[in-house]
């Protein structure tokens, strides 16, 4: 949540005119396809806020409000894996790059570093933007490989858990107001 007050102060500091939007809705969700069993876990609690002027772009993502289907795994996720009390957020912030800002919905690219359980990586993301007057919408899917982030995976459920998961996200913006 810090990162995220930090930007708006930086970005509400920015002379001229600018295009800001803050999330009013947010859809993130993990896929694990693994030998013995799929995990899924979906998050509807990131914040982000993106600056069209300067194509900055940033994303909180709180890691304890993954849900899954069973309590046993979430319990493992946020104790064993992610360690969500030490590393609370995964962090994205980057840059829009490669994208026709015309209304209507075109194909762009964010890069940037990407910050999953305390580990920080240079990523490039591929996806969508729709743009209207008044809204944004950001999608993408992509894949995130646990040991680059250093997750992890137990040997006794290591059938259980592929070394890479699929990320889908969907990111609703409106009009940022400075209050």
């Amino acid at each position: 949540m810090k990162i995220l007050l930090y930007t708006l102060i930086l970005l509400s500091g920015l002379s001229g005119f600018t295009q800001r939007f803050k999330t009013s809705e947010s859809y993130i969700k993990f896929y694990s396809d693994a030998p013995m069993e799929d995990i899924e876990a979906i998050n509807k609690s990131a914040t982000s806020i993106v600056d069209l002027t300067s194509k900055a772009i940033v994303i909180v993502i709180p890691i304890k409000s993954f849900d899954f289907k069973k309590e046993l795994m979430q319990e493992h996720f946020n104790e064993n894996y992610l360690e969500s009390d030490k590393y609370p957020n995964a962090t994205f912030k980057g840059k829009i790059t490669d994208w026709d800002e015309s209304e209507g919905v075109s194909k762009a690219t964010a890069k940037g570093t990407l910050e999953i359980h305390g580990v920080t990586r240079e990523v490039t993301i591929e996806g969508d933007i729709e743009k209207s007057k008044k809204s944004l919408n950001l999608s993408t899917v992509f894949n995130i490989r646990l040991e680059d982030y250093k997750v992890k995976i137990p040997k006794a459920v290591f059938y259980k858990i592929a070394e890479e998961v699929e990320v889908t996200a969907n990111f609703d913006y409106a009009p940022y107001e400075k209050d």
